[in-house]
């Protein structure tokens, strides 16, 4: 059975390759303003699953033969959804809002085949983000821009935006953007993946 992962995310890319999961990459092309505003007043972990499944149903339109991942991360901090800094000076904005806060992530995933979604799960994170100095966000930002622009919270943990955070309570795969251990459940379930 083929597996697709409709995304381009390098993390979710990488996620999979290390597990060993064999799958194709086709990019879902979604408007995820417009699947938000029939959204009003879900939570942030309805909001990022409803926006994995409708990006996995987008792809699986057009193969309708295989099972098709669809995963999305979003951040809420204090009651205020954060989406990707379009500039340099909004992630700045975003990172002294999250100084000294709680940043909660929330990562989802989905598997839709033909027009059914037929699992789809999400997961929190908790980012203990420590006092940030100017001094730090505008080095920090000399190094990561415009790498984490393509970032929810304006970080890779993977790389120098660990050093935003005293504690994280949650999985690493949660933080890389998808829950990997309910994901590769659900694909021995599918058959995917040898049980």
């Amino acid at each position: 059975m083929t597996l697709i992962l409709a995304s381009k995310s390098a993390s979710r890319r990488a996620m999979l390759d290390a597990a060993g999961v064999a799958y194709e990459s086709i990019p879902a092309d979604i408007d995820e303003r417009a699947v938000e505003a029939g959204l009003a007043g879900a939570s942030p972990p309805e909001i990022a699953e409803a926006l994995a499944v409708a990006k996995a149903a987008a792809v699986a339109a057009l193969h309708p033969q295989a099972l098709v991942l669809g995963s999305d991360s979003l951040v809420d901090c204090a009651g205020r959804r954060f989406d990707k800094p379009q500039s340099r000076e909004e992630a700045g904005e975003h990172l002294r809002f999250f100084s000294g806060k709680v940043m909660e992530l929330h990562s989802a995933a989905a598997l839709v085949r033909g027009g059914g979604c037929e699992w789809s799960h999400a997961s929190i994170a908790r980012l203990h983000v420590r006092d940030l100095s100017e001094e730090f966000i505008e080095h920090y930002l000399a190094l990561e821009w415009p790498a984490i622009g393509h970032t929810v919270g304006a970080f890779r943990i993977e790389g120098p935006g660990v050093q935003l955070f005293d504690h994280i309570e949650g999985d690493q795969f949660t933080v890389l953007g998808m829950p990997l251990l309910p994901l590769l459940g659900a694909l021995r379930e599918a058959g995917v993946l040898i049980a």
